[in-house]
Order: structure tokens, then sequence, then C-alpha cells
């Protein structure tokens, strides 16, 4: 089941390391040292119950079709190679550095709120967290499917808590692009490895 942990963590790092509304917003409060455990346990919260969301519905459902497996399989070499892809064409074009820019937010109800809509409210994490996830956790089924599951939940907790705490520490590299192309390239890397592991069995 190691194997199956270790999938769910890099897996879980590949699509979490990416800029996004939610990753800049815990940057700029870390930045700032400002309600960063608030932000930090909201984002891993939200992501266990999204990836505990996953697994449970598609492990479900694939007790009355097996026949699924197979389909998503197929689904998440798909996704995991686009994202891949799409994480290779930013290391070659990257757009810029993060810059911790606009007003300091107010009390922890304000910073809360904000953490929540840009977890909740952000579309993507139903596409990533949710039936990404969900779909190849499936691929290890049975009890390997939950080992998945802790993988990746383990590495929400160990990039928001790293990226939240060592906020002030980052600041300087990620002032300009060349950081953010490095980690979208083992982005790159990583994913379409997974998948390419996947589709060969």
């Amino acid at each position: 089941m190691v194997d199956a942990s270790l999938a769910g963590l890099l897996t879980g790092l590949s699509l979490i390391a990416a800029i996004g509304a939610q990753n800049a917003f815990l940057l700029r409060q870390g930045i700032r040292r400002r309600h960063v455990g608030l932000v930090v346990g909201i984002c891993i919260g939200s992501d266990a119950i999204l990836i505990t969301a996953g697994v449970c519905g598609l492990g479900l459902l694939l007790q009355r079709a097996p026949w699924l497996i197979t389909l998503l399989t197929g689904v998440g070499v798909a996704f995991l190679t686009a994202y891949g892809l799409s994480s290779a064409w930013r290391a070659v074009r990257p757009s810029g550095g993060l810059h911790a820019r606009g007003p300091v937010t107010d009390g922890p109800v304000a910073v809360a709120r904000k953490t929540l809509a840009l977890t909740w409210f952000n579309p993507h994490v139903y596409l990533d967290t949710v039936l990404l996830l969900g779909s190849v956790a499936a691929v290890y089924g049975g009890s390997g499917r939950w080992w998945f599951a802790g993988g990746a939940v383990a590495a929400s907790t160990v990039w928001f808590a790293a990226l939240g705490l060592g906020a002030r520490l980052l600041a300087p590299a990620l002032s300009g692009p060349r950081t953010w192309r490095i980690l979208d390239l083992l982005v790159a890397v990583t994913m379409i490895g997974i998948a390419i592991r996947l589709a060969l069995g």
C-alpha cells in the first residue's frame, strides 16, 4: 500500500502546486503574518473533505459497476496528461512572478470567508480534487484507494502548512518567474509520469 500512498502524495502535490487564487492568497497572508493558521486549517480541512467525497462517491459507484474501473483509468490518464502538458506549457511560457499586492485583509471572519470562497467557489477544485483524485484512487481499488486518499490528504497538509509558514522566507524567490517555472516543470514530469504508469497498468 506504500505505492498507493506515494502515488496519492505525488498526485496531490502536483495538483496543489500550481499558481492559483487560493495559493496566492495563502502566500500573501503568510508574508504578512496575518491569520496564517486559520487559512492553512481551512485549506487542509476543505481538501480532506473533497478528497474523501471523491473517493467515497466513486467507490460506491464502482461496487455496482466494476466496468467503470477501465473507464476511470482512461479518464485519470487523460486528465493527468493534460494537466502535465499545461504545466509544461507554463514552464516554457511563464506569466510572471507572484507579488503580495493589495490591501491587508481585516479580521479572522473576513479572512475565513475569503478562504472558503476561494476554495469552494473554484470550479477547478471539483474537477481536480473530487473527480481526478477520486478517479485515480479508484484504480487502486479496495483499501488501496484509501491509502491513496491518505497520501493526497498528507500532500495537502504538507503543502499548505509549508506555504503558509514559509511564505515570508519564500517571498524573495517568488518575486520572479524562475521559481514557478522550475516548479511547473517538476509538476509536468510528475503528472505525465504517473499517467504513463497508470496507462501501462
